[in-house]
């Protein structure tokens, strides 16, 4: 048994070890195990007879040396960026970022809110402020970010949902179904949503969509939704007829025009407009080519009549 006791083999009268000239003997006394190493070192410290481990000079500088400029980022506010450059150096530095759910974001501009440096540490990386500036893309409308040690990114995004273009004037923009405007249109698929114009569409277009939408044949022709002083919808046609709907009975509207084109076709004529706005009438406007041959035909008319021969009896 290696347990340390003070007093035991000792002769009588023999000096005990002593601690800074104060006596550690006591008889029968045994220090718990973990105390007994460290007061040895104490004893021989007391007694002069203790020599420092090699290079523990430089151990003790590098220390304080440490400790101070510690002390001093903690002064000066800099502990982030001394945790940052430590632990990047030590196998901690981001080199892989994951990024999922984006159509319509670039991976540059998630890549740029991330805010990497080619040193920037996992360990000190706010993933709560790089969401909030993600958050911030026009086309993101939920965004997290989470820390895959030991130096990986994932970044999840939720995307708004385009449901219309919206032009006014020269601006063309893609809204929400609510109305609210997500970004400016930028080409690609976005070509096949469904143009609406004028003031006041994007909060009437969700309700009338969903009537012309009864009507598939139709819906598939329009190719713009004008809303006319915010009070009733004109639909321009894929062959350029711009059919005017009243400001009531839009159902009703509706329905008897798709009965007059299965009918008689009335869509596909040689037509500039029909306009609808009457509720006891129908006018059909001719296209401009129409017009001038309609015209000519009524001129050559009477001239037919003239040249007629008499009939002989």
């Amino acid at each position: 048994m290696s347990a340390l006791k003070w007093g035991q083999g000792q002769r009588k009268g023999a000096a005990g070890p002593t601690l800074f000239g104060l006596s550690l003997s006591f008889d029968h006394f045994v220090l718990p195990r973990m105390l007994r190493r460290p007061v040895r070192v104490l004893a021989r410290l007391g007694e002069g007879d203790f020599k420092a481990p090699p290079f523990s000079a430089t151990i003790l500088s590098a220390v304080l040396l440490g400790s101070s400029a510690t002390y001093g980022a903690y002064l000066g506010g800099d502990v982030d960026g001394v945790v940052q450059n430590i632990t990047a150096r030590t196998g901690f530095a981001v080199d892989q970022v994951k990024v999922v759910g984006n159509q319509q974001t670039s991976e540059i501009d998630i890549l740029d809110r991330l805010q990497l440096d080619g040193w920037t540490s996992l360990i000190g990386f706010n993933a709560e402020a790089a969401r909030e500036r993600i958050a911030t893309l026009p086309w993101v409308e939920v965004a997290a970010v989470r820390k895959v040690y030991p130096h990986t990114l994932e970044v999840h995004v939720e995307e708004r949902q385009p449901f219309a273009l919206w032009q006014q004037g020269n601006d063309l923009s893609v809204i929400e179904r609510s109305g609210a405007v997500i970004a400016p249109f930028s080409g690609g698929k976005q070509v096949l949503l469904p143009l609406l114009v004028g003031v006041g569409a994007p909060a009437q277009a969700p309700d009338f969509l969903l009537k012309v939408k009864k009507y598939p044949d139709l819906a598939a022709r329009v190719k713009g939704y004008i809303r006319i002083g915010d009070r009733r919808w004109d639909l321009k046609l894929d062959n350029g007829v711009t059919v005017k709907l009243p400001e009531d009975d839009e159902d009703e509207a509706l329905a008897e025009l798709v009965k007059l084109d299965k009918a008689d076709g009335l869509l596909s004529r040689d037509i500039a407009a029909v306009d609808m706005r009457l509720s006891d009438r129908l006018v059909v406007q001719l296209s401009p080519e129409a017009a001038t041959q309609r015209e000519a035909a009524l001129n050559e008319k009477p001239k037919t009549l003239k040249r007629k021969p008499e009939t002989k009896i």
